[in-house]
């Protein structure tokens, strides 16, 4: 079977080699090949985006690393002696603290997601004219449990995530690849989940981002190889420059930002360090890891996602700085 690319290679050959009677209106032998063609086609249709070309207009800040302050009903990291706020009001205090004028909102911090809620949070983007660059999507039910229901849920979570990025105005999710139970990833589970999500997401211009966020179910290479095999314009990888340095070695945390970024298409998540679950805290290099984002041609957003013991505040300035001056 031909893939994506190799079908695109091969159209004029085949072109030029049948020929079809639209006068006639009669049918053609031919006729399932072209609607074929055509659907590939169509496929091949890239997500329409328009990337600030500016440093600092590439900065995002995400919700995540302020997930003590946001006041939301699936949200179990609210701290009470914080001072609180909706996740529709963030937006504001991105542009008030940071000057920034894009987010990336974190699922469980939205407070609800009828149609009056969203509508009051677009609005409040349009009026501090933030963008919404990417919604961080975490899903219980894995793409790849052995039981095809459980795969049915994550994909049906997904959709709906879709659609609510569709209602706000972000480009893209990012999905979790959740683990399930004592099965290992599997390859032909994850595609087959995410061949059907990532279908639904391109009738709505939005993009499907994996994220390195687990060592197991969400391996860099993995991640890479089910982006491969699906083979679908909508569905890219989200680089996490800590994420992948949890393993303890260096060196397969920037192999893996090297494989991550040439998948990449519009997000990624900034960050100097991340904390095991020993306690120890890991640093990265951000100069070396901004050197693969620029060397593999990357020209999406950076989501500055501090997660760390200091104050939130005060490590998401210094690291818009930091990345500020790395992108110029």
């Amino acid at each position: 079977m031909l893939t994506r690319r190799a079908l695109i290679r091969s159209m004029p050959a085949m072109l030029g080699a049948c020929s079809i009677n639209l006068q006639s209106g009669k049918a053609s032998a031919f006729a399932p090949f072209f609607s074929l063609l055509l659907a590939q086609a169509e496929r091949t249709k890239g997500p329409v985006a328009n990337f600030p070309s500016t440093a600092r207009d590439r900065i995002a800040v995400a919700s995540w690393p302020f997930r003590s302050y946001i006041d939301s009903p699936s949200n179990h990291d609210r701290d009470r002696r914080m001072p609180g706020m909706d996740l529709k009001d963030f937006a504001a205090n991105v542009v008030a603290k940071f000057n920034v004028h894009n987010i990336e909102p974190y699922n469980l911090h939205f407070h609800s997601l009828d149609d009056e809620y969203l509508s009051a949070f677009r609005a409040e983007l349009l009026r501090t004219k933030v963008n919404a660059v990417n919604i961080a999507v975490d899903i219980q039910p894995s793409f790849h449990d052995p039981d095809p229901s459980i795969r049915k849920q994550a994909v049906v979570y997904a959709k709906k995530w879709v659609d609510v990025a569709e209602r706000i105005g972000s480009p893209g999710i990012r999905t979790s690849n959740s683990r399930a139970g004592k099965s290992s990833p599997n390859l032909q589970r994850t595609v087959g989940s995410l061949k059907e999500v990532s279908a639904y997401a391109a009738s709505k211009n939005v993009v499907i981002n994996l994220e390195n966020d687990d060592l197991v179910s969400e391996d860099a290479f993995f991640i890479v190889k089910v982006i491969e095999t699906v083979d679908s314009p909508f569905l890219h990888a989200l680089p996490d420059f800590g994420n992948s340095m949890m393993s303890g070695d260096a060196s397969f945390d920037y192999r893996a930002m090297e494989a991550m970024f040439r998948q990449a298409f519009g997000i990624c998540h900034v960050k100097d360090g991340e904390t095991n679950s020993e306690g120890k805290r890991v640093t990265v290099d951000l100069q070396r890891t901004f050197d693969i984002l620029k060397a593999s041609g990357y020209r999406g957003y950076c989501s500055i996602e501090y997660d760390g013991p200091s104050d939130p505040y005060t490590a998401t300035r210094d690291l818009i700085k930091r990345s500020v001056q790395y992108l110029e």
